[in-house]
């Protein structure tokens, strides 16, 4: 063979590969709303910068007339590229080729460069889009699986991992998204679900849809298993290369900074009526947030799921930082179980990978019934007290209104190794509102009282002058300073550039039993 055939074969092999499952199969692909794998790549990564391995790599079964059936890749494209200039690995399933199902070489594949992942300290981001198991292979295919799991839970905490489901995803393929830190979901085009409508109409008789069952906007808003649930796969891309500016590369690293203009000293007069001079009526506590960070940015994580919390990223003076918020405007602010879950699991990959915290607190408590209860409350909240606790990134906490009970406590307070914790003239810090506080405190004299409401709301009225306020747990020490809200930016950036170089540990253990 000549060298110029030589050249010539090589040409032929990259075309083979690229065409995937043939341009038939593309088609179709197309014709259902979905892009290719390369297609896909091509607007997640900078452009020029991917460097594809394993791609001549094709399964080595002979069994069921697979060995007539090689397709080079073998559904799976792998490899780096670099997002904003900074390293990724990543793996788009192909769909087009088998169905995206995966087989043994494509397992090796996958795990090829999570491996690289671990050893270079680089995110690893999968774009999943995958029948399942390739039937095939038989029990081969599963051992595959288990593989990616292994690596999953080894690179948690060292190394952002990120998935994007963009078609099905169903089976024991939903366990490495679900271990990875975010999940992404295109609307009507993905899913994912453990069994299937029609496993699920055999064995229980219910009727459901796909969509129903495991939709981007099913786990986007009910059961929180999407961080984000995209109108497009172009936006689902976009989310993606917007969420990696906020984190670093891995567990040894800082964020990276971002210049801004915007000053770190400004102070916005419109904080000060932000709460409201009713203690009941409720204010959206986003408009507190983004008044706060550089630009009035704020990047929500998980805004379809317990609304009654707010969590994501932001930046002061260039420096990004996690946010936790309660919501007056959902459920009055309370922590409840969905709540409860959604903002634990953020705090610890803020804390995992060096994103300093800042809490922004009006909580009345947790939420009362027999569902949260029976639902098992107690273990859920105690998840999100473990994540404050074990925190040791700068932490900074902003009570706006009400810091009611045991939620004070769990929201990043003083006594949970809070740094910086700070509180408006209108923060209410004590065991219970005035209301409920008076009904125990003077259950008898109520009783015996000649006009009982009027004695009640006059106690109501003492007890709110005397207690519902920030200054007994500053005379303690508990609350760093009263703050007028329009200092709130220039206070947080101070603070956080002070406790830039903070250093805190826990003490040495193979690993905490947190309340699961």
């Amino acid at each position: 063979m000549s060298l110029q055939e030589r050249f010539e074969e090589l040409h032929r092999r990259h075309a083979e590969a690229e065409l995937g499952g043939g341009d038939e199969r593309v088609r179709r692909q197309h014709k259902a709303g979905k892009k290719t794998a390369r297609e896909r790549l091509d607007l997640l990564l900078d452009p020029g910068t991917f460097l594809e391995l394993d791609k001549f790599v094709v399964h080595q079964t002979h069994d069921f007339g697979m060995a007539e059936q090689r397709i080079p890749g073998d559904g799976v494209v792998t490899g780096g590229g670099r997002i904003h200039g900074r390293p990724v690995f990543v793996f788009a399933q192909d769909f087009t080729v088998f169905g995206g199902s995966l087989s043994e070489a494509y397992a090796r594949k996958i795990c090829k460069v999570m491996d690289l992942a671990l050893k270079t300290g680089a995110p690893v981001i999968g774009l999943n889009d995958s029948g399942g198991a390739r039937i095939q292979e038989g029990v081969v295919s599963l051992a595959g699986y288990a593989d990616i799991f292994l690596r999953n839970t080894l690179a948690s905490g060292v190394v952002p991992q990120i998935s994007a489901v963009m078609g099905p995803c169903a089976g024991g393929a939903v366990y490495s998204p679900a271990i990875t830190d975010f999940v992404l979901m295109v609307k009507h085009t993905s899913y994912m679900f453990v069994t299937g409508p029609d496993v699920i109409r055999a064995v229980t008789h219910e009727e459901v849809s796909a969509e129903q069952l495991g939709g981007a906007e099913t786990h986007g808003s009910t059961s929180g298993v999407a961080h984000f649930a995209a109108d497009s796969e172009e936006e689902c891309l976009a989310i993606i290369r917007e969420l990696v500016s906020f984190l670093p590369q891995n567990n040894l690293e800082d964020p990276p900074l971002r210049p801004t203009t915007d000053p770190v000293d400004r102070r916005d007069e419109s904080l000060q009526s932000a709460v409201p001079e009713q203690p009941n009526r409720p204010y959206d506590m986003k408009t507190i947030i983004e008044t706060v960070l550089d630009d009035r940015y704020f990047f929500e994580v998980q805004a379809g799921f317990a609304p009654n919390i707010i969590i994501g990223f932001g930046r002061l003076g260039g420096r990004p930082v996690g946010i936790v918020a309660n919501q007056p405007a959902h459920l009055a602010g309370c922590l409840d179980i969905n709540a409860s879950v959604k903002a634990a699991r953020f705090v610890r990959f803020c804390d995992c990978f060096n994103v300093p915290l800042v809490t922004f607190v009006d909580v009345p408590g947790f939420l009362p019934g027999t569902a949260q209860e029976l639902g098992g409350i107690i273990k859920h909240g105690a998840k999100l007290l473990y994540a404050f606790c074990e925190a040791t990134v700068p932490k900074l906490t902003v009570i706006t209104r009400k810091a009611y009970g045991g939620a004070y406590d769990v929201m990043s307070s003083k006594h949970i190794r809070g740094d910086v914790n700070l509180a408006y003239p209108t923060a209410e810090i004590a065991v219970m509102g005035p209301e409920g506080a008076v009904n125990i405190l003077y259950r008898r004299e109520m009783e015996s009282a000649g006009d009982a409401a009027a004695f009640r709301d006059g106690k109501i009225r003492e007890y709110r002058e005397k207690f519902a306020n920030p200054y007994i747990a500053a005379e303690r020490g508990y609350i760093d300073e009263v703050i007028e809200p329009k200092e709130t930016r220039a206070r947080l950036c101070e603070a956080l550039a002070i406790l830039h170089t903070k250093r805190d540990a826990n003490p040495p253990k193979k690993h905490g039993n947190m309340p699961l």
